[in-house]
């Protein structure tokens, strides 16, 4: 297993952006701005992309693990990943994400605990409902982790 930063053709993952963030506009906010790494394991299974937020934060932007690859501890590992790879250069890691019973507790299990949510971000920003676990998701909530500094 391997993660690798992806620097140019950031595009050629789309398939994958689109699992975590459905509207391409949307991705196109963020992607170029962002640092893109991808999980590889006899094939990419996983991506994620990191935008500094000012503040001392790090913000996890959108990460999938492809179709068929859940459960295996992917995601996790690209978690783990930014987290040893930035916890000198910042003091925290956040993500954005629906109030949804498949992410939420993903993100708490991964240390992250609830911090803020922003009122009917889904509804306001996307020109689509968006839907998850059968419901559609309205307020963009946040987690947050501290990222412990190495003395």
């Amino acid at each position: 297993m391997e993660i690798k930063e992806i620097k140019n053709n950031k595009k050629d993952f789309l398939d994958l952006l689109l699992l975590a963030d459905e509207q391409e506009d949307m991705i196109d906010r963020y992607l170029e701005r962002g640092r893109m790494f991808v999980l590889d394991d006899d094939g990419i299974k996983a991506e994620c992309v990191v935008t500094d937020e000012g503040d001392s934060t790090l913000e996890i932007k959108n990460i999938a693990t492809k179709p068929g690859c859940h459960g295996k501890g992917y995601g996790k590992k690209l978690i783990e990943f930014v987290e040893e790879k930035f916890h000198d250069d910042y003091d925290r890691l956040q993500v954005g994400t629906g109030d949804s019973p498949l992410t939420i507790p993903f993100y708490e299990k991964c240390g992250f605990k609830r911090h803020h949510a922003v009122k009917n971000f889904f509804i306001e920003n996307y020109d689509h409902p968006i839907f998850e676990a059968g419901l559609q998701l309205v307020d963009m909530i946040y987690l947050q982790k501290e990222l412990w500094k190495k003395s």
